[in-house]
């Protein structure tokens, strides 16, 4: 039985100014995506020529900014939906109170479609094309916010077999071994997910189908990790003793399925 190791969460302190491990996860997401994006221009079809209004490291980066955008609102909006409206409700000031935690992966979705959106139109680009283009960039950042979960010792798993070699107790959790949850994720929807998505992106698809592996493998990865996850105390587990997470889920998987059957039939 493994016990966490209690990383001070404060990386490095200068005098009153303290940075963070999960602050430097979202750099390295950052960074991660800019150098995945740069190498996603050699792909086609962003690396042709004869588009009307070819790519260049200039999308990249303004790619980031809208994202980074759409990420924190719509992260934080997605929160105060779907985990705690009635809190909210009654105080809606501390829906701004991003500090205090609070973040939802399914919200920060929908908050970078919307920039995304946004970003195709102004540039006159189809937005199936820009969402092709972002997918396979993103699980390596999935992969370090995990990582810094992990380090912050939250989001702990369930309560495991004390004869899991990898059973690990979380101070904050008791003192029963439970699933490392956050490195499953980190593993699935981080690493394996970026594997499989940058391989299949490689060749050129119709149009919308990248975007459709992503949602799938996401989907598909997010849901078996929880089980292993301890759902929000909050909440509990919902109708058929699915988590919050594998309801947001299913819309993803099934939506997927059906745009990578559709786009695909168009070709």
């Amino acid at each position: 039985m493994l016990i966490h190791p209690q990383i001070d969460p404060v990386a490095l302190q200068l005098g009153p100014l303290a940075i963070h491990w999960y602050g430097l996860t979202y750099l390295a997401a950052f960074g991660l995506f800019v150098l995945l994006g740069y190498a996603r221009l050699k792909h086609q079809p962003f690396a042709s020529i004869r588009q009307p209004q070819p790519w260049s490291r200039r999308d990249v980066e303004d790619i980031l900014f809208l994202g980074v955008m759409g990420v924190v609102l719509g992260g934080r909006i997605g929160y105060c939906l779907f985990y705690k409206p009635a809190y909210y409700l009654a105080h809606p000031l501390e829906i701004f109170a991003i500090w205090q935690g609070g973040m939802s992966f399914h919200g920060g979705l929908l908050g970078v479609m919307v920039a995304m959106v946004w970003y195709a139109r102004s540039r006159q680009r189809p937005f199936f094309q820009v969402m092709d283009f972002v997918a396979p960039c993103v699980p390596t950042g999935l992969a370090a916010g995990r990582m810094g979960n992990f380090i912050n010792g939250e989001l702990w798993g369930r309560v495991a077999d004390p004869s899991l070699p990898w059973g690990m107790v979380f101070r904050g959790a008791g003192d029963l071994p439970r699933h490392p949850s956050q490195i499953y994720q980190f593993l699935l929807e981080g690493l394996l997910l970026f594997i499989l998505l940058w391989l299949y992106a490689r060749r050129e698809r119709a149009p919308g189908q990248v975007s459709a592996v992503f949602l799938i493998g996401y989907g598909v990865f997010r849901f078996i990790a929880e089980f292993f996850r301890e759902p929000d105390a909050y909440l509990g587990l919902l109708s058929l003793g699915m988590s919050m997470g594998q309801w947001l889920c299913v819309p993803m998987i099934l939506g997927g399925a059906g745009m990578w059957w559709w786009f695909g039939r168009r070709v």
